[in-house]
């Protein structure tokens, strides 16, 4: 039976599918303003829950703002969100804090996910590393996003050796803003995830 939720005086939640059966855990993290609070926002298709606040002067000298100094707004815990694919596929999304000091909660929000987009500032490309380090850590699959608000000199090819990612690692284009290339984002993550899955292992190979 499908069920629905509402939230006190807003619209009603669009109710989780009765076919629905697989329910993929997915986080998107990245840098300080890069957009992962904008994109959960856009492709989720129930009101986000957000741990916002406003950037108060506490921040300062601790906070990087460099590149984001409009940003007023800053995420303390982590975003969540959750889009269906299809009449069976859901994806939850967790939406990662950008701020160094807020890092420690990154790897309580990778357990359990099956897959991680890294989000990146075409501009600030080096924001980008802590998140591929941690995500070769611990042997999570990810993607690379890179989130285009305007007009940007270098490649997605270009990208690809600046953060030193091997060729089997997708590296895609999107606007974090805008819904359809939200979602197709996350389709690339599941189309690698499901290649990753289906890959004959070194075992097998050797056999």
């Amino acid at each position: 039976m499908d069920s629905a939720t509402s939230d006190p005086g807003g619209p009603a939640r669009p109710p989780l599918r009765a076919t629905a059966s697989d329910g993929v855990k997915i986080v998107v993290v990245g840098g300080f303003g890069v957009g992962k609070t904008t994109m959960v926002r856009a492709v989720s298709e129930i009101r986000p829950l957000s741990t916002e606040e406003v950037m108060t002067q506490a921040g300062v000298g601790v906070d990087d703002t460099a590149g984001a100094r409009d940003k007023t707004t800053t995420t303390i815990a982590f975003d969540f969100g959750r889009i269906s694919l299809d009449e069976e596929l859901v994806l939850y999304l967790f939406g990662a804090p950008g701020q160094k000091r807020f890092w420690f909660l990154w790897d309580q929000l990778f357990s359990g996910t099956l897959g991680v987009v890294v989000l990146v500032d075409a501009h600030r490309i080096e924001d980008s590393w802590y998140a591929v380090d941690r995500l070769e850590h611990h042997g999570i699959p990810f993607i690379v996003a890179r989130n285009r608000f305007e007009p940007v000199a270098h490649t997605l090819e270009e990208l690809r050796e600046a953060l030193d990612l091997p060729e089997g690692i997708p590296v895609v284009e999107c606007d974090a803003r805008d819904r359809e290339s939200s979602k197709q984002v996350l389709l690339a993550l599941v189309d690698h995830l499901y290649a990753l899955s289906s890959a004959p292992s070194a075992r097998e190979t050797a056999s």
